[in-house]
């Protein structure tokens, strides 16, 4: 018997040993400089950032009011870093059991703190779902036009719940022209990170409102957390709408503790017209010791047709 448990120990052990040494291998392989480069002369910077939820009947403890409070600064930080033209935001919410969805701290904080930027994708939230607005400069670019669909079987029903009757979820968009009058729209979604077949008809209902719009000559960016992998079904089927999903390197999201044990779920999808003039890159830094979310922004600079 203690022959059988000294086995299980030493096999136990040499587990241990062998996981610990895997998820140092992740963390140096997915982990990536915490600083961009400038901006490719000539092009569009675009970003995707899931900023996490604030739980505004929380006072203390992780997404709290009070914890809001603690990496504010640091997300405005990050955002002036990013130095872009288009930020999509996933889980941009204020967020309370009953609330009527009118309070959105980061996004007013963002936009208070920097001029000349603009929200689209946002409205009165019993007609517009706010909780994934795009930021744009309004001195780069004009918004022409905005909309949204759910991921559910009634998709323009505003709130309906997803497939599976879970949370609601969605894509936002907006449509934008530049000073030489090119136009493009971009689409922000967040899937499902729970049910991989909630993912694949979120994804299935991306490609058939999406394809349509490539179809007709209008040139479209695709950001957003798509909880996949790169080359995962939920990318393949959307990318059916005639996209291209560039590969991001290192990991984006990392548990709000800088541990990056796997590569991105968040992406950028072009069709294409659209050239990629640099990145896909990750920003993976934090300020004064505190990161400004759980996930890193991904980094594209892109040029229009």
């Amino acid at each position: 018997m203690r022959r059988w448990i000294g086995r299980v120990v030493k096999a136990f052990g040499a587990l241990v040993v062998v996981l610990v040494l895997a998820g140092c291998a992740a963390q140096l392989w997915f982990s990536r400089a915490s600083d961009l480069p400038p901006p490719a002369p000539g092009g569009l910077r675009v970003v995707s950032h899931n900023v996490h939820y604030i739980l505004l009947g929380r006072d203390t403890g992780p997404w709290s009011r009070g914890d809001w409070e603690a990496r504010k600064f640091a997300l405005d930080a990050a955002f002036k870093d990013l130095d872009a033209d288009v930020v999509a935001f996933q889980e941009m919410e204020s967020f309370r059991r009953g609330s009527d969805g009118s309070v959105n701290l980061a996004r007013d904080w963002l936009l208070a703190r920097n001029q000349g930027w603009r929200a689209a994708a946002t409205g009165d939230w019993r007609d517009f779902p706010s909780t994934q607005p795009i930021l744009f400069r309004a001195d780069r670019l004009s918004l022409r036009d905005q909309g949204w669909f759910f991921f559910s079987d009634t998709p323009d029903v505003i709130y309906s719940r997803t497939f599976d009757g879970s949370y609601p979820a969605f894509t936002s968009w907006a449509e934008f022209a530049d000073p030489e009058g090119r136009v493009f729209r971009v689409y922000n979604l967040h899937t499902d990170w729970a049910s991989g077949e909630n993912r694949l008809r979120s994804a299935a209902l991306v490609r058939d409102r999406v394809a349509p719009v490539i179809a007709d000559g209008m040139p479209v960016i695709v950001l957003g957390d798509l909880n996949a992998l790169h080359g995962a079904p939920t990318m393949d089927r959307i990318a059916e709408a005639g996209l291209r999903f560039p590969r991001v390197p290192g990991a984006t999201v990392h548990f709000d503790r800088g541990i990056h044990l796997f590569g991105a779920i968040d992406h950028i999808g072009l069709s294409d017209r659209i050239d990629l003039l640099a990145g896909p890159f990750v920003m993976q830094r934090r300020y004064d010791g505190v990161w400004p979310s759980d996930h890193h922004p991904v980094v594209a600079d892109v040029a229009l047709p």
